[in-house]
């Protein structure tokens, strides 16, 4: 199989990219939890432990610079192969897209994969790193990893997505917004009753480590951190759907309608998520303080988006008064 230079060019950066993210990211949640590069160190010394046939490994042990070293020269390779095999995938797809479904599904099996490679390699250390953070890493080094091939392959983006670009990127700047919004009520409650960042922590407790009682919360960065980052991505994703929408709305403005309802499911789907967690947690978090941050974000997306769509609102009135 051979591979041309911009293949080779193309994967090799971008599996840099990919390992550099994922670095950043648990170099981030290491410091928050006031353990800088813990999770490298534990890494390294597992797989070096195995090399020498298994071995115990203590999971509190500090900082040393050779595990560091040898992890993430070892990720970094890693990265690159990962980063070969999809730049080959797109180049083939420049010819058959539907090679892009053969992607969709090795990075699928690439996050599956490694997951559950750190579960079996790492088992005695897992006490210490959290699998939801592994999983957000590798997660966030895909959605970096993409838009970099999209950028070098711009005829194969605009064939598969076209002016689908800039209805992503109205949704995700949407998204960002009401999470921003929701993240802002919550931080300012949660200050008022002299517990900041207690709702993050306490759904990231529930969602990542299964805590069902309330009065068991420890209130810590990672959780508060790893919570953030999920709140944030669900957000986008419901942006671009509210986008996509807005998109089909422009030639049959009524759908507008059924933007009202996809706000009013998306505020009961959110209550119902929390209530199928536990009932507690709904108790704890008080199901009206929930309501009204998602109303707030609901008031900020849909005022970003008909300022940036101001012919809406006339046109739907125009087509009601013909019918």
């Amino acid at each position: 199989m051979r591979l041309p230079g911009r293949v080779l060019r193309e994967g090799v950066v971008s599996g840099l990219i990919g390992a550099t993210v994922v670095a950043v990211w648990f170099l981030l949640f290491d410091l928050v939890q006031g353990a800088p590069l813990r999770t490298p160190t534990l890494l390294g010394r597992v797989l070096w432990g195995l090399l020498q046939g298994g071995g115990p490994v203590d999971p509190y042990a500090g900082a040393a610079l050779v595990p560091v070293a040898g992890y993430t020269l070892l990720h970094g390779v890693a990265f690159v192969v990962v980063g070969l095999i999809a730049a080959f995938l797109i180049d083939g797809a420049e010819s058959e897209p539907a090679m892009l479904l053969a992607l969709l599904i090795f990075l699928a099996a690439f996050e599956v994969f490694f997951l559950a490679l750190i579960v079996f390699l790492a088992q005695p250390v897992l006490g210490v790193l959290a699998w939801w953070a592994i999983l957000i890493g590798n997660f966030l080094a895909i959605a970096a990893m993409l838009p970099y091939f999209l950028v070098w392959h711009r005829r194969l983006a605009g064939t598969l997505i076209g002016r689908w670009v800039a209805v992503i990127h109205e949704g995700i700047i949407a998204g960002g917004l009401g999470a921003a919004v929701v993240a802002v009520w919550f931080l300012v409650y949660d200050t008022l009753r002299f517990q900041p960042f207690r709702t993050p922590a306490l759904l990231g407790a529930a969602l990542f480590e299964g805590l069902r009682d309330p009065r068991a919360l420890v209130i810590r960065p990672d959780l508060v951190l790893g919570y953030t980052v999920l709140h944030f991505a669900a957000f986008a994703v419901f942006g671009i759907v509210v986008a996509s929408v807005i998109v089909l709305a422009e030639r049959e403005p009524r759908l507008l309608l059924g933007l009202l309802i996809l706000f009013l499911c998306f505020e009961i789907v959110f209550l119902g998520i929390v209530s199928a967690v536990d009932e507690a947690l709904v108790d704890a978090l008080l199901w009206w303080n929930i309501a009204i941050g998602n109303l707030l974000a609901a008031v900020a997306m849909l005022t970003y988006f008909f300022l940036g769509h101001r012919s809406l609102g006339a046109r739907l009135l125009e087509r009601w008064s013909e019918d």
